[in-house]
């Protein structure tokens, strides 16, 4: 093959590498999730419960990625939990995701008892969406939010869980 004919075709790999990059979805269980979320460092987690169709969480993805975006050089972590039942994982979520240009990782929970994995995650959580954890381990702070969340709210949880 012709070394001129190979070289569109690699940089054709390059430029769509970064975008598949951007665009995975981890299928989780709880147990993965669970390890996450008590993690004793001094990281800020920042775990946002959603699904395709719940319209309050789609609007407020943005104001996630933003607060990625605007503390990605500090401690701080964001974390999208998909609770769409991962049947839908290629039809909804991946497309969903790529669509949406999402940077912050995304995972889709693959759990069938929502009655034990609410629990399991947060005891005063009742099941609605969106649901927030806003936590640091470290400290030992923790915020929930069983709302949607503006940017200013979500600051200002990141930094009430921070706080010496």
């Amino acid at each position: 093959m012709n070394k001129f004919l190979r070289l569109p075709a690699l940089l054709l790999l390059l430029a769509a590498a970064p975008a598949a990059r951007a665009q995975q979805v981890r299928v989780v269980k709880l147990p993965a999730l669970q390890q996450l979320l008590q993690r004793p460092t001094d990281t800020t987690y920042v775990v946002n419960f959603w699904a395709t169709w719940c319209k309050p969480c789609i609007e407020e993805l943005p104001h996630f990625e933003q607060l990625r975006a605007k503390y990605a050089r500090q401690k701080v972590q964001v974390l999208l939990v998909s609770l769409d039942f991962p049947s839908k994982l290629d039809a909804k979520v991946r497309p969903f995701v790529q669509k949406q240009g999402l940077k912050s990782r995304v995972w889709l929970l693959n759990e069938t008892d929502q009655n034990a994995y609410i629990d399991a995650i947060d005891r005063q959580w009742s099941g609605a969406l969106p649901f927030t954890l806003v936590l640091n381990n470290a400290r030992q702070r923790r915020q929930r939010f069983e709302q949607p969340l503006t940017l200013a709210a979500l600051e200002k949880a990141v930094l009430a869980v921070q706080a010496p």
